[in-house]
């Protein structure tokens, strides 16, 4: 997986280069990734105090090369940062670069539950667990860790955010025997492990009554837990909880805060120097679909704003990107800026729960450079927050114990991306992508057209998928292929409304008020339906059917041309990835057609249940008089 890091894997020199510095990971580290590259340079590394911690600088002349860490981590950086260089065929002569990571948190989660599988996985079975306890392959997990170090991850979570009783065991004697040793695997390449806990704990594993945050017998319960944890795990990073949140248990049912069911954790790992991660991912899911006063996208923000500055400082809100539920177009949280007394994480997905499941092709760096450029006032975009307010950027993990990590070959490249992009919020999709792919398949030319299938996948995604920010026409539960009304009387708040005349949800002023938790700048934008941008008309705005976009298409007729467009755009993927099988080995170009050849159905099937849908509602028929399924 990327070029570099299978090239590490690689036995083909036995020798290591000349390499001389400080006893340390990083200075062995730089002998077995060197060892295997004809030429190696003389290398030498060094520690320095006015660099920042994780920062480090590369300076080469000829054949020397020069690595200083701001601490031993920052040469571990620095080691991949040099082997990155050179793989992408960088000169050593008047080498000088300084490379700094904009949060000091780059974080994934892991949905792995105790039995071995995971939750939105799609590459397999867990790397940690097995038949309900912490079990994995030593080799394999070791490679896990470089893989991860060299794209700068630096924690993990490795159980669920849905903690279940099993989960729950962590926190005791023979749970915490066990996930040492995993901390043990991951310590040296700079990777701090994360226990996602369950609100209930005081009650699963201490035996009390209650969970409730102002108990004195819970505070010590959880006083005790961290202590315990911190025996076994001196460098924790902290914990994760999910509260409150889908039929799980948490401090507003018994009549508290968030920020008291946080504080009180937070005041048990503060010795310790840990951290709670306090998701944000709140509303009712019991909704009844009659009630139009309730609107899921505003629950996260009304739960949270009241409480900002009431968090302890070892608290760390982590805000979902956007306010339902990484769907292929939302806005972004109104949570992100408003909460300026309070420590946040922005969370992505990795994992394409909604994107196609690691089958479709989807750009997800595209995507997240739309989020680092929404707008929180005229004069700010939300890369603006980064390490500022937001000092942590986390994503739900794509990886499992698949042949190549990722389950889609391609899908490998989201992973890299969310590293470097987590590192530095200033790279754009184009560069990630394109450094994924001279990394993995080498920097020959004639892979332009990949460069372009892969920035182009989004786009194609989304115009095969729901249309204009309306989200959600998703089969249930499993959320791959179309299913439009699948949500649409049920009580998780996901509806569109559509009818015979028209569609989407009015959430300005005269509707449900949602646009009012955003900035002025951002809510004048939204309110107005000739400025808000037309991928998210449908999220912000009713409309009809005969309404006119930009373009001089009635709506009706984009949401039947874009479809009939994206199913034979991923035709055209096929022949393109066809063309270029002389220049990738057999089993790259096999996986990937296969996955290819099962987006195709799922795009036609996307294409075919959507417009049949509208044509039934509306009775207007398609006016290039294409075929509708009728």
């Amino acid at each position: 997986m990327f070029g570099y890091h299978a090239w590490i894997q690689s036995d083909k020199v036995s020798s290591a280069p000349t390499v001389s510095g400080p006893e340390c990971f990083a200075l062995e580290e730089c002998k077995q990734v060197f060892k295997g590259l004809k030429d190696a340079p003389n290398i030498s590394l060094s520690i320095s105090d006015a660099l920042p911690l994780e920062a480090y600088t590369l300076v080469g002349c000829h054949d020397n090369v020069h690595i200083t860490g701001g601490d031993e981590a920052g040469l571990l950086y620095g080691v991949y940062g040099l082997l990155f260089h050179i793989r992408k065929g960088g000169r050593l002569d008047n080498l000088n670069l300084t490379e700094k990571p904009a949060v000091n948190r780059r974080i994934l989660n892991h949905w792995d539950n105790p039995d071995g599988s995971v939750e939105r996985g799609y590459a397999g079975k867990s790397l940690f667990w097995q038949n309900g306890r912490i079990g994995y392959n030593l080799d394999r997990l070791r490679d896990y860790a470089r893989l991860l170090a060299s794209i700068g991850i630096n924690q993990i979570s490795v159980n669920n955010v849905n903690v279940n009783a099993l989960g729950a065991q962590l926190l005791t004697e023979d749970g915490l025997k066990d996930l040492a040793k995993v901390a043990d695997v991951f310590r040296p390449f700079n990777i701090k492990i994360i226990i996602s806990v369950h609100f209930d704990s005081p009650v699963i594993v201490g035996g009390l009554r209650t969970s409730d945050p102002v108990d004195e017998k819970v505070a010590r319960f959880w006083t005790d837990a961290a202590a315990r944890v911190y025996r076994y795990i001196p460098d924790l990073a902290g914990f994760l909880m999910k509260a409150d949140s889908e039929f799980r248990s948490g401090p507003t049912a018994l009549g508290r805060t968030q920020a008291e069911g946080a504080n009180v954790i937070a005041k048990a790992l503060a010795p310790f120097n840990g951290t709670i991660y306090w998701r944000c991912f709140i509303y009712d899911c019991t909704q009844d679909w009659r009630d139009t006063v309730t609107d899921r996208p505003k629950a996260a923000y009304d739960y949270f704003y009241p409480l900002n500055g009431c968090f302890d400082e070892n608290v760390i809100i982590q805000i979902k990107n956007g306010p339902v539920d990484f769907q292929v177009r939302e806005p972004n949280s109104p949570l992100l800026g408003a909460m300026d007394k309070t420590r946040q994480a922005l969370e992505f997905q990795i994992a394409q729960e909604y994107t196609g499941h690691q089958i479709d092709l989807y750009n997800l760096a595209v995507h997240w450079e739309d989020v680092f450029e929404h707008p929180i006032t005229e004069a700010r975009n939300t890369r603006d927050l980064i390490g500022q307010e937001v000092d942590a950027i986390v994503a739900v993990s794509n990886t499992g114990d698949d042949e190549n990590w990722c389950g889609h070959l391609l899908a490998q490249s989201n992973l890299y991306a969310f590293g470097r992009m987590a590192w530095n919020p200033a790279l754009t999709a184009a560069q990630v992508t394109q450094e994924w792919i001279h990394l993995t398949f080498g920097a020959n030319p004639k892979l332009k057209p990949l460069l372009d299938m892969m920035l182009k996948s989004r786009d194609v995604f989304e115009k095969y998928n729901a249309p204009l920010g309306i989200g959600w026409m998703v089969t249930p539960h499993t959320h791959y292929g179309p299913d439009v009304d699948g949500y649409e009387f049920s009580k998780w708040g996901t509806y569109h409304r559509a009818n015979h005349e028209a569609i989407g949800i009015d959430r300005t002023r005269t509707g449900t008020g949602y646009t009012a938790q955003y900035h002025p700048y951002v809510r004048d934008m939204y309110e107005n339906k000739e400025t808000c941008p037309e991928n998210m008309l449908l999220f912000f705005h009713r409309l009809p059917y005969s309404c006119r976009l930009k373009s001089g298409k009635t709506l009706l007729q984009y949401i039947y041309d874009t479809h009939f467009e994206g199913a034979d755009e991923v035709d055209d993927f096929i022949k393109t990835w066809e063309s270029l099988k002389e220049y990738l080995s057999e089993e790259a170009y096999t996986t990937v057609a296969e996955r290819l050849l099962r987006q195709q159905v799922n795009a036609r099937q996307w294409r075919d249940v959507i417009n049949t849908y509208f044509y039934r509602k509306t009775g207007i028929p398609d006016e290039a008089g294409r075929k509708i399924y009728c």
